[in-house]
């Protein structure tokens, strides 16, 4: 087993509720309607581009998240950024669900898991959620306080405006 930094590994997926003791985030994104934007918004998540085309750093063991793929999340520019080594530790692949979760690793200025997935509603609607559980596990971390959980906030916003592009892309065709 990969030495994760917490022991909750696969909550994301089983959860809610979300393990006790974390800060915790749920954003979720309308993204369109129909098969197609679903399918396109889908294979942007497993395949690293939802995170590239919104700026971040990504580099993987694997072209498209699979349990046990290796991931290096990369914020900031040059010797400004900040490296956070990750794990998946599930994907899924359903006709009206698709995507991952991953969890730190040692390295990590965070300890916890996070999840994205899109998912095809019965009235065709397609909807992005990022799922998220995390503590500080850097002195840099802790010293933030309040700022890292409206970053991840932040964060996990962009992420749904971009995929709503890239889904609005798809649908239009």
């Amino acid at each position: 087993m990969s030495d994760f930094t917490y022991p909750e590994v696969g909550a994301t997926l089983e959860g809610p509720p979300l393990p006790d003791g974390y800060a915790l985030l749920g954003h979720r994104t309308p993204l369109g309607t129909g098969p197609e934007a679903f399918a396109a918004a889908g294979e942007a998540v497993l395949s690293w581009r939802l995170h590239r085309a919104a700026g971040v750093g990504i580099g993987a063991t694997a072209d498209r998240a699979a349990p046990g793929v290796r991931v290096r999340v990369l914020l900031g520019v040059g010797r400004v950024g900040l490296a956070a080594p990750c794990e998946v530790v599930w994907t899924l692949e359903e006709p009206t669900r698709i995507g991952f979760g991953y969890g730190t690793l040692d390295g990590h200025p965070e300890r916890g898991e996070e999840s994205f997935l899109v998912e095809l509603a019965d009235d065709g609607a397609v909807w992005f959620t990022v799922t998220a559980f995390s503590r500080p596990a850097a002195w840099y971390t802790r010293a933030a306080g309040p700022l890292v959980p409206m970053f991840q906030h932040l964060y996990a916003r962009r992420l749904g405006q971009v995929l709503r592009r890239i889904a609005g892309q798809a649908e239009r065709k």
